[in-house]
């Protein structure tokens, strides 16, 4: 029995309300300017071409951020994703201060094990999110964030790195679901067919890493989450049982990274338990 197909996406709506989201909740703060990191994947080029129809190309600023060992091929997607958006690019190495953080710490710059390698991915992600709040702050405009729905349901992203960011406008869209309006709103083919990659090592994509596809997962967290399918449900939607129960487990382990920080409660009124306000409130 084959799986369902991942979710489908009204691209038309879709890219109303993201446009319209973006407006306003930057317009809220009296802030009219935006940066974003381009990796050269179709996420960050989704939200430039979203950020560029909300507040026009001349006020948003784009930041591709390459490590020595970067894929020269990432800096020309996101160059060839600016070019078509008609904003600035800005290039920042982050290589000189990933470096010295990684010869500072003991027995980091030689350990090539995957424990090595996932230490110094996040490092250089929470490195490119110091270079987008700084240029935050000299440009005056709130950062953009990429993380898709299904990167955060998955946990599959660095706190504090590159799940970092003032809105977000595709955190409720799944990967298939970004594609989809990514097409619809003419992001380079380029970089819509190159295999989704956080290009953190040479040749890692982010399917390898996983161990399945997004198309299958988004497919699965579609039931599971929107639908709130049982286990049983899915599993007689044709769902394998170590794919769900894998899954599964993925998102109850990184509920940590959706939330804000744990605050022991000491008074009557507490910060995020029972002080709970709309981000602009009184605004």
């Amino acid at each position: 029995m084959a799986a369902p197909p991942p979710p489908g996406c009204n691209v038309e709506l879709a890219a109303r309300v993201l446009t319209a989201f973006l407006r306003q909740e930057t317009a809220k703060f009296g802030i009219e300017r935006a940066v974003l990191g381009l990796s050269g994947g179709v996420d960050s080029a989704l939200v430039l071409e979203l950020a560029v129809r909300a507040l026009g190309p001349e006020k948003v600023l784009a930041v591709a951020m390459p490590y020595r060992s970067s894929s020269p091929l990432s800096l020309e997607l996101a160059q060839a994703s600016a070019e078509h958006a008609g904003v600035r690019l800005e290039v920042v190495e982050v290589t000189a201060m990933a470096d010295a953080f990684i010869a500072a710490a003991p027995g980091l710059a030689g350990d090539d094990s995957a424990a090595g390698r996932l230490r110094k991915g996040n490092l250089m992600a929470r490195c490119r999110m110091i270079v987008l709040y700084d240029r935050s702050a000299a440009e005056g405009g709130l950062v953009f964030g990429t993380s898709n729905k299904t990167e955060l349901l998955l946990g599959y992203g660095t706190i504090h790195g590159d799940m970092a960011s003032a809105i977000n406008p595709i955190g409720d869209l799944y990967k298939s679901q970004v594609v989809a309006l990514s097409r619809h709103l003419g992001v380079p083919q380029a970089i819509i067919d190159r295999p989704p990659s956080a290009d953190l090592w040479e040749g890692q994509t982010d399917e390898q890493e996983l161990g399945f596809s997004y198309d299958e997962v988004d497919a699965l967290l579609h039931l599971q989450v929107d639908r709130r399918y049982p286990r049983e449900a899915l599993l007689e939607a044709g769902f394998p049982a170590a794919f769900v129960d894998r899954v599964a487990r993925m998102v109850r382990a990184s509920q940590y990274k959706r939330r804000p920080p744990v605050i022991a409660k000491l008074a009557n009124r507490t910060v995020n338990l029972d002080y709970r306000y709309a981000r602009d409130w009184g605004v």
